[in-house]
């Protein structure tokens, strides 16, 4: 097990920043290209936290809800010709994934799929070590602040790639759920249904283990019994603790195990629709998706226990975890999420399954069965909507 991040957990824990150690003297601090950082005074509060600590800012404000090759280039090149040495991420995953990137670029030549496995990636070795990373998570999403990877997307190539080594850990990690307040509704259901499923993927994946259980398991809990309550009333503090608490754990199942294929499908959703939020591309096809696991009878007893860690205690059956993935849903209003009000449709499901599994092959050989391009298309043709 290795997660070397220092994590600062907790309400408040921002106004904490200033008395840690800092990696260096320069920060760039890397925020998404919405208004929200700036509107809800969490780049000042930052950039305050910062001068206090005696830390120069400046401030790269560009990345897209899914990060894009060119951004991350961008990004580097901005990090050396302001002299920076450390990077702070303020925001959500995206932001967090793209800031990692872009301390990779801001130390390497050449371009960022050099070092990219799958796909067209190069899969070269880094000469230098990224630049080191703080991360203050704003949304309980995707766990970003706890594990190694990074998830781009190479626009030309249509193809949506995670990379991750031991250097891209970030040495300190934020989470501070009052920064989360202010996430609308939606967006708070669309990022923890992805925590959530960090954690269900880790739990049915091949690589459990007795320490990614003690995670999943508990990240599953938090999540799906106070998820709908965030959903409901964004200023329920402890709601949103617990939530954010899931998803910082998910981060670790993600360092400590595996995720599987449900991962590859999405992100090859998003790889061809750009506007397509991660979260909801895996709500729309989470219930084909586990129950063609259950179909298979892969982990019957772990489909059981997962229901019952979800609030069903008295469930016998896999297909309980499909009822009560289909009533936290219905719960934070998102059961009826459709593929076609983002410009999916049937005929591209060939497409995307083939580009599931040339850009993100190695999520399907985590599936304890394995499942075809025949099968991908099939699972996005009963998620259609």
């Amino acid at each position: 097990m290795y997660v070397p991040t220092r994590i600062l957990f907790g309400a408040g824990e921002l106004n904490n920043l200033h008395s840690q150690k800092m990696p260096g003297k320069k920060a760039m601090i890397v925020i998404s290209r919405g208004k929200s950082a700036r509107s809800y005074g969490y780049l000042a509060r930052t950039e305050e936290q910062l001068k206090l600590a005696g830390i120069d800012t400046v401030v790269f404000d560009k990345v897209e809800p899914n990060p894009l090759k060119s951004t991350v280039m961008a990004g580097g090149s901005f990090a050396k010709e302001n002299g920076c040495d450390f990077i702070v991420a303020l925001g959500g995953g995206s932001c967090i994934d793209a800031a990692k990137a872009i301390a990779v670029m801001a130390t390497n030549n050449g371009d960022y799929w050099d070092y990219v496995f799958g796909g067209t990636g190069k899969g070269m070795a880094m000469e230098h070590k990224p630049l080191p990373l703080i991360a203050i998570t704003t949304t309980a999403g995707t766990g970003s602040e706890t594990d190694p990877w990074a998830v781009v997307t190479h626009e030309e190539n249509h193809e949506k790639i995670g990379l991750g080594n031991d250097d891209m850990f970030p040495v300190l990690a934020i989470v501070d759920p009052e920064l989360m307040t202010s996430v609308p509704p939606k967006f708070t259901a669309y990022q923890g249904f992805d925590a959530l499923f960090h954690s269900v993927e880790g739990y049915v994946s091949k690589g459990v283990n007795l320490m990614s259980d003690m995670y999943a398991i508990t990240a599953i809990e938090a999540v799906s019994r106070n998820l709908a309550r965030a959903v409901k009333d964004g200023k329920d503090i402890d709601a949103r603790e617990k939530v954010a608490f899931g998803n910082t754990l998910s981060g670790v199942v993600e360092s400590v195990g595996l995720c599987t294929s449900q991962h590859s499908l999405e992100h090859a959703m998003s790889a061809f629709h750009q506007e397509l939020p991660h979260g909801a591309g895996l709500i729309m096809i989470s219930k084909a998706y586990f129950t063609h696991l259950i179909d298979k009878h892969v982990c019957d007893d772990r489909f059981v226990q997962m229901a019952k860690a979800m609030g069903m205690e008295d469930a016998t059956e896999p297909m309980d975890f499909i009822k009560m993935l289909a009533k936290l849903q219905e719960d934070c209003g998102v059961a009826d999420l459709k593929m076609s009000d983002y410009g999916i449709k049937p005929e591209e499901f060939e497409t995307m399954a083939k580009n599931a599994k040339d850009t993100m092959g190695f999520l399907f050989t985590c599936d304890r069965s394995e499942i075809s391009v025949e099968e991908s298309a099939a699972i996005y043709r009963e998620s259609y909507k």
